[in-house]
């Protein structure tokens, strides 16, 4: 477990107390470890992850994380060198243990599409999809640096994938479509950048292994305009690391809350790290009023993709399926009529609907 910053203790505490309902009901039991990872870790250790942490990740079966960061314009972290900053320790991690997919659903609850920003002639037909991310490659990855060049500063950032970095990704997404609608809509800036004509390349080669499912290919100014016109049309999106990064927030608030969205990064093998979608809301923490719901239901997706227990997956997300429909809320999805509850209370009552 990596609480994290922020939130991130509040609602990993949460996702725990439902977890050991799961134990408790199907006679498991689950060995939990902590590590510090972010603002947290450079206040006690000076840096944002240690080796030794990295190491002792690489022996477990999966990590639970809350949130790491902070306020940005008055956190003293950020007057750190970038790679001194919380987020070093987030990147760190993910390259170290192999975290190259990144699985980022988006569902309007029909319950909860009052408080989707669209419009009702488009929320009304709700939408259930998921971003698949490539996670350890492009921009975020590349050799970067600041100059002076004839007096003036020059900045350089290089964006560089490799065809197996590729295909690895691509083949992860179609296998997800194979057990949901069956159909990927590749993204990419193929009118522009070389690394995307390879991706799209690479996309339409594996496409050709998977005849079941339907590829179309958009490029990324269109995707982020088509997923606030009509997100229905979408089933899995496969896209880069930045545009998945900038698609997959631009999704979670057409759901209408960033803290109702759950994430699993994986690798090639069962171990994966799940987190929630949203960050470490550093406004709030302390208050016991965050959402904890998108953490609840990446440790579900951790049940089922790295413990390969499915149906105590499915118990946590009818849990939460049958709390919104009883009309419990937490304040960032509440409407007058609601029920109101904290961070903690929101955990209980999934716990006691399983």
């Amino acid at each position: 477990m990596i609480k994290g910053d922020g939130i991130g203790p509040e609602v990993v505490n949460a996702a725990i107390t439902v977890l050991k309902g799961i134990e408790k009901k199907y006679n498991h039991h689950f060995t939990y470890t902590d590590i510090l990872m972010g603002g947290c870790a450079i206040d006690a250790y000076g840096v944002p992850l240690r080796d030794e942490d990295v190491a002792f990740a690489k022996t477990t079966d999966a990590i639970l994380l809350g949130s790491i960061g902070g306020n940005t314009n008055t956190s003293p972290w950020y007057k750190l060198p970038s790679d001194k900053r919380p987020e070093a320790g987030l990147l760190k991690i993910r390259k170290e243990l192999g975290l190259f997919a990144n699985l980022r659903p988006a569902v309007l609850y029909p319950e909860l599409r009052y408080a989707c920003p669209l419009k009702e002639s488009i929320s009304e037909k709700g939408f259930d999809m998921v971003i698949v991310r490539e996670l350890t490659g492009g921009l975020y990855f590349g050799e970067r640096d600041t100059k002076v060049i004839n007096g003036e500063k020059v900045a350089h950032d290089n964006l560089v994938y490799t065809e197996t970095e590729i295909r690895r990704i691509v083949k992860r997404a179609f296998e997800i479509a194979l057990k949901r609608r069956k159909k990927v809509t590749s993204v990419d800036k193929a009118n522009v950048l070389d690394s995307s004509r390879l991706w799209r390349s690479i996309v339409n080669e594996e496409a050709a292994n998977y005849p079941e499912v339907e590829v179309e290919h958009m490029l990324v100014d269109n995707a982020a305009m088509q997923l606030v016109k009509d997100p229905a049309q979408f089933d899995v999106i496969l896209t880069e690391n930045m545009f998945g990064d900038i698609l997959s927030d631009e999704a979670s608030q057409v759901t209408g809350s960033i803290g109702m969205l759950s994430s699993a990064s994986l690798r090639d093998d069962a171990f994966g790290m799940y987190e929630p979608s949203g960050g470490s809301a550093p406004d709030i923490a302390g208050k016991n009023i965050a959402n904890p719901i998108a953490t609840i239901l990446s440790a579900a997706m951790m049940l089922r993709y790295s413990f390969d227990l499915d149906e105590e997956a499915v118990a946590i997300e009818n849990a939460v399926k049958k709390v919104i429909e009883e009309g419990y809320r937490t304040f960032d999805i509440y409407k007058e009529g609601d029920k109101k509850v904290s961070t903690s209370e929101m955990g209980e009552l999934i716990v006691s609907r399983l």
